[in-house]
Formats: C-alpha cells, structure tokens, sequence
C-alpha cells in the first residue's frame, strides 16, 4: 500500500507543481470553461427577455442613436448573470473584491488613463490610416445627449467583456494554478473564440484578440487594476464605432460623429475594411509593444499576488 502511494505521488507531481494548496476539481480548465459557456448560456436566455423591453419603451424606431444604445446596453445580462453568480455562491464570492476599490490598483486614475490607452490607440491607427489615404471620414453630427448615453451603453457593453474574462475567468483559474500564464492565457484565448463568428473575422483579427487580451491581463496581474481595462476597453470601441464611424470588431455603426466612405476603403497594413483597424497589423503591432512596456514597467513594482483576493 505504501509503494503505491508513494507511485500515485509521482504520477500527478508533474501536474501538482503547477497548482495551489486550493486547488480542487472546480478549479480544473476544463471544468471552468463548462461553467463559463454554461452561464454564457443562461446569459442568451435572459438576453431573450430583456430584449422584449427597448421594444416596448421606443417600439419600432429607425433611430440610428437608438438602436446603438439598445444594442450596446443590453449586455447588462451579462453583468447580471456572472456578477450574480459570483455573489450567490459563497466559493466564488472574492472575486467581486476585485471589481471594488478594495484591490489597490482599482482607481479614478487607473480608469481613466485605461481611456486615454484605448482611445489614443485606437486613434493613432485611425490617423495613420487617413494620413496614408487607407480611408476618408466625413462629418455626419453631433449631438451630445445620445453620444453620453451611447458612451455608457458601450461602458456597459466592454465593462461586461472584462467582467466575463478578466474577472470571473482569471481570478478562477488564478486561484487554482501557481503559474499566472494559465489564467493570462486561459482567459485570452476565451476572449479571442467569443469574436470567432464576428463579420470579418481572419487570422490577424483574431491574433490580435488574443493579444489584446494579454495586454489587459498583464494589467490585472501587475497593476491589480481591472479598472484600467475597463476605461481601455470602452475608449477603444466608442473611438472606434462611435466617434470616428468605422467598424468596431466587425460591426457597423447606424450612429457616429464621422462617418466613412467606404467606396475608398483599402485593406492594407494599416487598415481592414471588414474589421476596422484592430483588424489590420498595424493595431496588434502597436498592442504587441504596450505588451513588452507592461512587463517591463510592471517588473519594476512588487508583482501582485495572484491569490490575493481569495484571502
């Protein structure tokens, strides 16, 4: 009985040294990622419901600005559902610590430099394209009520992403494997397969998915800020669809301060017509080198623990 102990141990200590005093079955990838499509489920089901409502309060409407709103605002069933779950089950209630200002990079400052990364980025690219003749924006309107409303629908909708992936996935596998490249990685590569049915979806959109979600993981893990992802997320897609009218992961806008003219649109390596520009090189070289100056700024701080929050 002794010899096959001591032969048991050896056969999972290739798998053990990769995973915390915590871990147990729940926190098995395979085991988490059911959970996640199984809530991502029930999230479709109450999305069905919720639906029922923008029709009932604005009917049928051609309103560009509506319909934007609508879109962008009814991934509120997204934070109802996995914020609600993380609350509900006792086991999993830490990881609402790390969407509060109890986790120290979570702050005013770290939010709204997220907004000045994602839309500077997102700006620079959209510049360098027009300089380069990729593509021509014309002025279409501006009006400030619906764009501040439509500016919190798509917090809503980008916050909701990051609470998904970010949050619920990271601090899970976190909490079970010592290596934060498990959930840096796990996470990312959720994030990247929730696009896969995007319109215009191809190899560099999708590397660049995966590498925008590093980025923001890497923020997490040095900066223990989900806050900044927050900002840069939304910045990224209301420069992107809202402010500059161009494709924001594949879909069109009906509401923008500027609009395109795609008859002039080119597919280069600046700028994808299907995609906008997070679908062209350019972009994932750009979020590549924020990637490199992260882990160089963020190995100059005491890196965060991993488990800090299950504490």
């Amino acid at each position: 009985m002794e010899n096959t102990n001591v032969k048991r141990r050896r056969l999972w200590s290739p798998f053990r040294r990769f995973q915390t005093d915590r871990y147990t079955w729940h926190d098995n990838i395979i085991i988490i990622s059911l959970l996640f499509l199984a809530l991502l489920i029930i999230t479709a089901i109450l999305d069905a419901f919720i639906n029922i409502i923008p029709a009932l309060i604005f009917g049928n409407t051609d309103s560009g600005a509506v319909n934007m709103f609508v879109m962008y605002i009814l991934t509120i069933s997204q934070w109802i559902v996995y914020l609600g779950y993380e609350l509900i089950t006792k086991r999993n209630r830490p990881m609402a610590k790390a969407l509060t200002h109890k986790a120290k990079g979570n702050t005013v400052k770290m939010f709204l430099l997220g907004m000045m990364i994602g839309g500077g980025q997102n700006a620079l690219c959209i510049l360098i394209a027009i300089l380069h003749g990729d593509i021509h924006l014309v002025f279409d309107c501006f009006r400030p009520l619906p764009l501040l409303a439509i500016l919190f629908a798509v917090f809503v909708q980008s916050s909701s992403e990051e609470l998904m992936c970010r949050n619920f996935l990271y601090q899970r596998l976190a909490r079970g494997h010592k290596s934060p490249l498990v959930p840096i990685l796990g996470n990312s590569l959720i994030f990247m397969s929730l696009h896969l049915f995007n319109d215009g979806i191809s190899l560099v959109p999708i590397l660049h998915l995966v590498a925008i979600a590093v980025f923001y993981s890497l923020i997490v893990y040095y900066f223990d800020s989900i806050w900044l992802p927050f900002g840069a997320h939304t910045a990224w897609n209301y420069t992107q669809n809202i402010i500059f009218g161009l494709p924001n992961s594949g879909i069109v806008t009906e509401f923008s301060i500027l609009k395109l003219d795609a008859t002039n649109a080119a597919s280069n390596f600046i700028y994808d017509p299907a995609f906008g520009v997070e679908g062209a090189p350019l972009a994932l070289v750009f979020t590549c080198i924020a990637i490199v100056l992260t882990i160089v700024i963020g190995r100059k701080h005491k890196v965060k623990d991993p488990l800090q929050v299950w504490e």
